[in-house]
């Protein structure tokens, strides 16, 4: 049962993503500011987080030096506040689909992240550098596809008309115009690259500050500061603070308890014991529940540029993450080796050593 343990919890990160993304659809189309939404989110994760991260990790938590709290600072600008703002307003332009199939594109940006920092290293000569590069240059020719070209019609969805309205009539006969199309699918990109380089950042934050509920609760409190400011600027009407019980307000605490708060401690979790390859695995997953609940729910329709482009990105995708498991699986065998080098040459130090007593002893006797 503790081998399927980390298999049905990144199966529930995805149902919970899922269940997101389409609440905050739901939420943009009727009226919901991302703004305010992304203050009120975080603020609520930073009450769950808080307590917990103050009583459970009081030994663990190291102090706080001025260069922690500016790198915990950018952390948060870039995972939660440009990431957050800008994929709303990207998703706003287009449909939960689109933006969850475009996800598939984040571990190959991680990436390439990763190799212009100098943080990970690839050999050309090698299968397995050669995979990851290849994977990534599909990854990148996929979401272009995604993007730009929509095809025709391959299946026109579950039903004629959607169970939940969140477009006007024309809207939903006519389909995402196509420069709304192109420029939702550009920002959700943007804001891809900003948390790929939020995950870049975290590993380097986490070395100096390994206390993973306190960083948590200390970037929501950073990210809702930065979305106040930015509300307070872009959203001068206080009528807009206000909460009514509605969709909105469910949408608000599903996102600030279920991902803010659970859904980002159960991937840390995950991904230290299964490792960030294991995790990323999942993300395909996602793309189905989302399209499938969109078709039900949307009536959304499937085009061939979007199945193609999908299926070449998820192809890409999973290149890239088998160079990276063949690198883990490499440097595994290494250190055992190293391991078992070390325990045979103490194994042959403490043999050698009983007969020189021995000499010794004899010698004085």
């Amino acid at each position: 049962m503790k081998s399927c343990t980390p298999h049905l919890v990144m199966v529930l990160v995805q149902l919970a993503y899922g269940g997101s993304n389409i609440l905050i659809k739901i939420s943009i189309e009727k009226g919901l500011n991302q703004l305010f939404f992304v203050v009120y989110r975080h603020l609520i994760a930073l009450i769950l987080l808080g307590p917990f991260a103050y009583v459970l990790e009081r030994k663990q938590r190291p102090s706080l030096s001025f260069s922690i709290i500016m790198k915990i600072f950018v952390l948060s600008s870039l995972g939660t506040t440009i990431h957050l703002n800008v994929y709303y307003a990207g998703l706003a332009y287009t449909s939960p689909t689109v933006a969850t199939a475009l996800s598939n594109f984040i571990p190959t940006l991680t990436f390439v992240i990763a190799v212009v920092l100098g943080m990970e290293k690839v050999k050309l000569r090698s299968a397995r550098g050669q995979a990851k590069v290849l994977g990534t240059l599909i990854c990148i020719g996929g979401s272009l596809i995604f993007t730009l070209w929509k095809g025709a019609i391959l299946y026109r969805g579950f039903r004629k008309r959607p169970l939940i309205h969140i477009y006007n009539e024309k809207y939903v006969l006519l389909g995402h115009a196509k420069d709304e199309w192109i420029k939702g699918s550009a920002l959700i990109m943007i804001s891809y690259i900003a948390w790929s380089a939020w995950l870049i950042l975290q590993v380097v934050v986490y070395k100096v500050y390994p206390a993973r509920l306190s960083l948590n609760a200390m970037i929501c409190f950073f990210a809702s500061l930065q979305s106040s400011v930015i509300a307070l600027y872009f959203g001068r009407n206080p009528m807009l603070w206000r909460l009514e019980w509605n969709v909105q307000l469910l949408t608000i605490v599903y996102s600030g308890v279920v991902i803010s708060a659970l859904v980002y401690y159960l991937q840390t979790w995950c991904i230290s014991h299964k490792g960030p390859v294991f995790a990323a695995m999942f993300s395909p997953l996602l793309l189905v529940i989302v399209a499938l609940f969109s078709a039900v729910a949307f009536a959304e329709r499937l085009h061939l540029g979007s199945l193609i482009g999908a299926l070449v990105i998820i192809m890409g995708l999973y290149c890239v993450l088998w160079g990276k498991r063949a690198d883990g699986q490499l440097e595994g065998a290494s250190e055992d080796g190293r391991e078992e080098f070390s325990a045979n040459k103490t194994l042959e130090i403490s043999t050698n050593d009983g007969p020189v007593m021995n000499r010794i002893s004899s010698e004085k006797k």
